[in-house]
């Protein structure tokens, strides 16, 4: 990817340290892929008692994939992305049934110091949105702002730096029309990144409330990961993830709250397996 990358990946690595994985749910994936480039995925989520189902196909020719989603409440998700289709451009494009007023078109620019993303829902009256990021890898500014011209009014609008160095990753966001601070910090402790720590801290000004996070992985070995995370209201959460093999990755994670020992701790599991 040239460039700063998107708006979206400002702050990511954090986030995805302190949050990506945990899961209080049990899930199992499958998935298989031909030599000719189809795949098939399947999925079954037990979510507080509720069972839900769905099937993937997804389908890749050069530089197109097309990737249908079947749930067990009969929607189909249809997702197409276009890669290169224009030098340095990623076109995607989604629309789901019954549902039709969900249809978006999303076109991506990368260049060497700013990257373009923009999404209009195609409807009568649709919803547009523009990210834009400048800069490079090492440091990115962009904006993110959404305009309803139904009502003639931003829905949203979203400013965010970010700082990127080997050893660190460091953000700060303005989010929520501006309410909202959040600031993360991601530090690697060893040059091969296997021991990590990272924070992120939250402000609303509205109503006057804090929120922060702290958590750090270890990487056991080459298969094994540990992860533990813990928040000033008290929840710790861990996380154990093992490589079964090439592709086929299993979590186990469970969260409990400090301050009331007395409640019985969630656990979740995640299976996904790949031949």
């Amino acid at each position: 990817m040239k460039g700063p990358g998107l708006f979206s990946d400002i702050g990511k690595k954090a986030k995805d340290l302190l949050n990506k994985d945990y899961t209080n749910d049990q899930k199992l994936t499958i998935s298989t892929c031909s030599d000719s480039g189809l795949g098939l995925t399947s999925a079954a989520v037990n979510k507080g008692g509720h069972y839900t189902f769905d099937v993937s196909t997804q389908y890749k020719h050069k530089n197109t994939l097309i990737d249908v989603k079947v749930d067990t409440n009969s929607n189909i998700l249809t997702t197409i992305t276009i890669s290169d289709a224009l030098p340095y451009t990623k076109a995607i494009a989604t629309f789901k049934i019954p549902d039709y007023h969900s249809r978006k078109l999303e076109l991506q620019y990368f260049h060497d110091h700013a990257s373009i993303a923009s999404v209009v829902s195609l409807k009568q009256s649709p919803v547009v949105e523009l990210s834009a990021t400048l800069g490079t890898k090492a440091a990115a500014f962009g904006i993110d702002a959404g305009f309803d011209t139904a009502s003639g009014n931003f829905g949203k609008y979203t400013l965010g730096v970010g700082f990127t160095k080997p050893e660190y990753n460091v953000s700060i966001v303005l989010e929520d029309k501006l309410d909202t601070l959040r600031a993360s910090y991601l530090h690697h402790l060893d040059a091969a990144q296997k021991t990590s720590v990272g924070a992120e801290i939250v402000r609303q000004f509205s109503t006057n409330k804090n929120t922060m996070t702290v958590g750090g992985q270890y990487e056991v070995d080459p298969l094994t990961t540990v992860k533990a995370r813990f928040n000033n209201s008290g929840k710790f959460g861990a996380l154990l993830q093992h490589e079964l093999r090439p592709k086929s990755v299993l979590n186990l994670s469970s969260e409990f709250d400090t301050k009331a020992l007395e409640k019985a701790p969630k656990f979740g599991l995640a299976l996904a397996l790949k031949p």
